[in-house]
């Protein structure tokens, strides 16, 4: 079986049967897999390791998934990340992409669930950037493709992987109404199974980062019962 490039995934889950069941289908499907029982456990791991992705329950005996979330995002912020949430509970889940999570699925979950969109995420992610243009850029908001970054009046934002995603997008396409289905479809691929409200909490994130003030966006502006437009200034 062919190896991915990207292929380290660390499982930081308590329960031990759930743990193991999820590395023996990741092994299975060509992952080299860390395991971790606690939050602890996790940051050791990580700093050992340094995987590509990161499969985070949100229920730790020592703590909970988010603040450890946080603590892997400040020490590498393009780790993927992917939730683990008990069903029904749409806040966990909000939460959990409000502070960087790039995917969450819902238990009981069907393992090969799990690894396709791993692996869904990892094939966008690295997927070759071959821009037509070395900068896009609208008024003082500037993405520098060759490097991947974004600024703004020359600051540097530092941006998740989808909230890169997504100022591209916007960049890419000015002035045009896109709906939150089509916005799911260019950032998250096809064949993401997910949420719509997904798109409304990293457009609340990423007005946070390139707004003056993101309760009045001047940038990404809301169209009503659509989606989002992104403000073209020369």
């Amino acid at each position: 079986m062919k190896t991915l490039n990207r292929n380290h995934v660390l499982i930081v889950e308590d329960e031990d049967n759930i743990r193991r069941f999820i590395s023996i289908n990741l092994a299975n499907n060509g992952f080299v897999v860390s395991e971790a029982a606690c939050g602890a456990e996790a940051v050791q791991s990580f700093i050992a390791n340094r995987p590509d992705v990161i499969v985070l329950d949100i229920m730790l005996p020592d703590g909970n998934g988010f603040d450890i979330c946080r603590k892997l995002r400040e020490m590498n912020p393009a780790v993927i990340i992917v939730f683990l949430t008990a069903r029904g509970q749409d806040l966990d889940k909000i939460k959990g992409l409000e502070i960087g999570g790039d995917d969450y699925i819902v238990k009981p979950f069907n393992p090969l669930e799990l690894v396709a969109r791993i692996k869904a995420i990892l094939r966008r992610t690295e997927a070759p950037i071959l821009p037509q243009r070395p900068v896009l850029q609208s008024g003082p908001i500037r993405m520098d493709l060759n490097s991947n970054k974004v600024y703004k009046h020359d600051t540097f934002i530092e941006l998740t992987p989808k909230e890169f995603q997504m100022i591209r997008t916007f960049l890419e396409h000015p002035n045009t109404a896109l709906s939150r289905n089509e916005l799911m479809n260019l950032i998250w691929g096809e064949d993401y199974i997910g949420d719509p409200k997904t798109v409304d909490v990293h457009v609340r994130k990423l007005r946070e980062k390139i707004e003056d003030d993101g309760s009045k966006p001047h940038w990404i502006e809301t169209v009503w019962g659509l989606g989002y437009r992104f403000r073209k200034e020369d």
